[in-house]
C-alpha cells in the first residue's frame, strides 16, 4: 500500500505539470497529447514515465535536445512524497483520499498563482465539489455552510475597502475551502497563510528580493494554510482551547 500511494502520487504529479503549464494558457489538457514546449515534439509513452524519463533523457528533449525544466520531476516527486506522507500520517481513511486530492489541487494553485497571479475558477470549483460531497458525507452542514461564508466575506470586504488588498480568486478559494474544512479549520488555514505570507514577505523585503510595495500573491500561502488545517487543524484548535481554559 505504501508503494502504491507513492507510485500513484508521482503519476498524478505528471498530470499536474500539464495543468500548471496549460491552464493559464487556456490550452486543452484532456485530449491533446503532451509535447515539447520548445520544438512541439509529441512525447511517446516512454517519454512520459514519471521521474525516470527525465533521468534517462538527461533532462533534455529527445528531439531538439533543449533543456526540460527541473520542475517536472520535482512536482512528480513532491506529489508522490506527499501522498506517501499523508498515508503514513492519517492511515487509510476517506479523509486521507480527500487530503491527497486536495494536495494536488493546492499544488497546482500554488504554482499558477505564484507565476501568473491568478487562481483559476476551475480549480476553485473542484474544491467546492469536494466540499459539497464531504459536507453531505460528514453531515456537518451548519459548520461547513458557515465556513463557506465566514472567511470569504471578510476577505471580500478587505478587497472592496483596500485597493489591491485581496484578489477575488483568494475570496472564492476560501469560500470553497470553508465548505470543506468548516469555519474553525478555515480560520486556522487563514491564520497560517497570513503568518507565512507576512514572515516570508518581510524576509524577501529585508533581502532586497522585492520592494516594500510590490504585490505578492496570497494564494500560495493560503494553499499551505489549507493543507496545514487539513492535517493539523483539529490538533491546533484543541491546543488553542487548552490555553484559553488553562
Amino acid at each position: 500500500m505504501t508503494i502504491l500511494f507513492f507510485l500513484y502520487g508521482i503519476v498524478i504529479g505528471s498530470f499536474l505539470n500539464v495543468l500548471i503549464y496549460r491552464i493559464p494558457k487556456k490550452e486543452e489538457f484532456v485530449k491533446s497529447r503532451s509535447h515539447c514546449m520548445n520544438c512541439g515534439y509529441q512525447l511517446r509513452w516512454y517519454d512520459l514515465v514519471p521521474i525516470l524519463s527525465y533521468i534517462q533523457l538527461g533532462g533534455k528533449c529527445r528531439s531538439c535536445r533543449r533543456p526540460i525544466s527541473i520542475q517536472y520531476p520535482l512536482i512528480e516527486l513532491l506529489n508522490g512524497a506527499a501522498y506517501l506522507g499523508i498515508w503514513l500520517y492519517l492511515g487509510l481513511t476517506w479523509w486521507t483520499v480527500v487530503t491527497c486530492v486536495m494536495f494536488s489541487i493546492l499544488l497546482v494553485i500554488f504554482f499558477i498563482d505564484l507565476r501568473h497571479k491568478i487562481i483559476p475558477n476551475g480549480l476553485v470549483i473542484s474544491i467546492m465539489v469536494i466540499g459539497i460531497v464531504w459536507t453531505v458525507y460528514s453531515g456537518r452542514y451548519i459548520e461547513n455552510i458557515i465556513g463557506f461564508f465566514s472567511i470569504s466575506l471578510i476577505l471580500l470586504l478587505i478587497g472592496i475597502l483596500v485597493k489591491g488588498g485581496m484578489g477575488m480568486g483568494d475570496v472564492k478559494m476560501m469560500a470553497a475551502t470553508g465548505l470543506l474544512l468548516g469555519w474553525q479549520n478555515n480560520i486556522v488555514a487563514l491564520m497560517v497563510g497570513a503568518i507565512l505570507g507576512s514572515v516570508i514577505g518581510i524576509g524577501l523585503i529585508a533581502l532586497g528580493v522585492i520592494k516594500r510595495k510590490q504585490h505578492i500573491p496570497f494564494g500560495p500561502f493560503l494553499a499551505l494554510g489549507v493543507l496545514y488545517a487539513m492535517l493539523f487543524g483539529n490538533m491546533t484548535i484543541q491546543w488553542y482551547l487548552s490555553l484559553l481554559y488553562y
